[in-house]
């Protein structure tokens, strides 16, 4: 008889007996569905008598026909309880066997009853956001310096914002540098894209001209053997050139949004829009943590004990990463260290599994949902921005199961700007 009970509305336990003598009657149809199949020598295929087989396979019958009971108690537990989908995997926490039975106990571990009324009263009042005509006429200025042409100039003095087309070779020591030359390079002044001081020192200088530069490398720079190191340059000036900003009209539209039928009007209506998008995350960003701040605070929730204990490994595991070889060796064998840094995280843990459930219960309310194909579209763009192969990461994430938590991070992020957006149009 299996005996099933809540101890909240997260966490269930089921109890039962396997009696010694449905245990014998599980191995024996085991045994029978073996010996359909194996191959014994002297025997036909589908002849070997049963016997035989409990004998040859004793230890794997025994553990399959216990594994098939404790299934069956488990699946008998979950229809009692009216539980159709476990958030966890169970874990059975008592074996014990005896001499007529075996006494098991498994808990069980479901999504939790989440009263979440009145959770919108966690968003925070929102000053209205606008763009102003000065700042989208700021912005096609930016696109226009950006779409700019390169021309030769008429300038003998190369002056800041000026691109400086400069032969150079480096010199440390007295010994040309590795990769230390160039010519004809296109150098814009004031783009601090050269080593500290090169840059300055070229301004105004006269086309033609050849000076020797000194710089010194920064501490922090990229190359080691060059760090700190004082380095003379021989520097040619053989032209100056200009950026001639794109005209602000229905051409710049066409280049820039890339559609033939393209007007000025609908730049600018994208340029507001994109002004209007930062703005908002400007604004949402505080927001969001107030919001979230509130909901753990507003509510008590039932948590899987199994779910906090595996936010508590992850959030261990993570301290553990910034730690020192010694401190993980003192952790390792220290118990009390174990149990100090476990107490000191758990709460957090409780609240990071709490908020999960409570976004999940908000979301599916206001209807808030990331489907699979937007899932792959953000993973696929943020491994093209790292250089990485969206293959390779997607994978990773799958065997990792990492896909339901990133999957969990974008409705958060998807639920909270909706509730800013609703409060911010009243």
């Amino acid at each position: 008889m299996v005996e099933a009970k809540k101890i909240d509305s997260a966490n269930s336990i089921i109890k039962a007996n396997i009696e010694n003598q449905d245990l014998e009657a599980k191995k024996d149809k085991i045994a029978k569905q073996i010996a359909k199949k194996a191959k014994v020598q002297g025997f036909r295929v589908g002849k070997v008598p049963v016997k035989v087989v409990k004998k040859m396979y004793a230890s794997d019958i025994e553990n399959d026909a216990i594994s098939e009971a404790v299934r069956d108690i488990l699946n008998e537990g979950l229809k009692e309880l009216g539980i159709k989908d476990m958030i966890a995997e169970p874990d059975v926490v008592k074996f014990e066997k005896g001499e007529e039975k075996i006494e098991v106990e498994i808990k069980v571990y479901s999504r939790p009853e989440a009263e979440i009324e009145g959770y919108k009263e966690c968003v925070p009042e929102i000053e209205k956001i606008e763009v102003s005509e000065e700042e989208i006429n700021e912005e096609l200025e930016n696109i226009a310096k950006s779409m700019a042409e390169v021309k030769d100039s008429d300038k003998e003095i190369a002056e800041k914002g000026d691109i400086a087309v400069i032969d150079f070779k480096g010199y440390i020591d007295g010994k040309e540098m590795e990769n230390g030359s160039a010519n004809d390079y296109p150098l814009e002044l004031g783009s601090n894209s050269f080593i500290p001081g090169f840059e300055e020192q070229i301004t105004g200088m006269k086309v033609g001209e050849s000076k020797k530069i000194k710089v010194t490398f920064p501490e922090n720079y990229g190359a080691k053997e060059l760090a700190g190191k004082e380095a003379e340059f021989e520097v040619t000036l053989k032209k100056i050139q200009e950026k001639i900003p794109a005209e602000i009209n229905d051409d710049l539209a066409k280049k820039y949004l890339n559609k033939e039928d393209a007007t000025l009007d609908d730049l600018k209506n994208h340029v507001k829009e994109l002004i209007l998008s930062r703005k908002k995350a400007e604004a949402f960003g505080p927001k969001k943590d107030e919001i979230l701040e509130c909901l753990v605070k507003k509510y008590e929730i039932d948590l899987p004990e199994s779910v906090v204990e595996k936010e508590l490994e992850i959030m261990i595991n993570q301290e553990a990463s910034k730690m020192s070889p010694a401190e993980i060796k003192e952790l390792q064998e220290n118990p009390e260290k174990v149990k100090e840094l476990r107490e000191k995280l758990l709460p957090e843990a409780k609240e990071r599994v709490k908020l999960t459930f409570l976004v999940d219960a908000i979301a599916k309310k206001e209807n808030v949902d990331v489907s699979d194909q937007e899932l792959s579209q953000v993973i696929y763009y943020e491994a093209l921005m790292q250089g990485q192969n969206p293959q390779d990461v997607i994978k990773y994430y799958q065997e990792n199961n990492l896909l339901p938590v990133i999957k969990m991070n974008m409705i958060e992020e998807k639920l909270l700007n909706k509730l800013l957006e609703d409060k911010l149009e009243g």
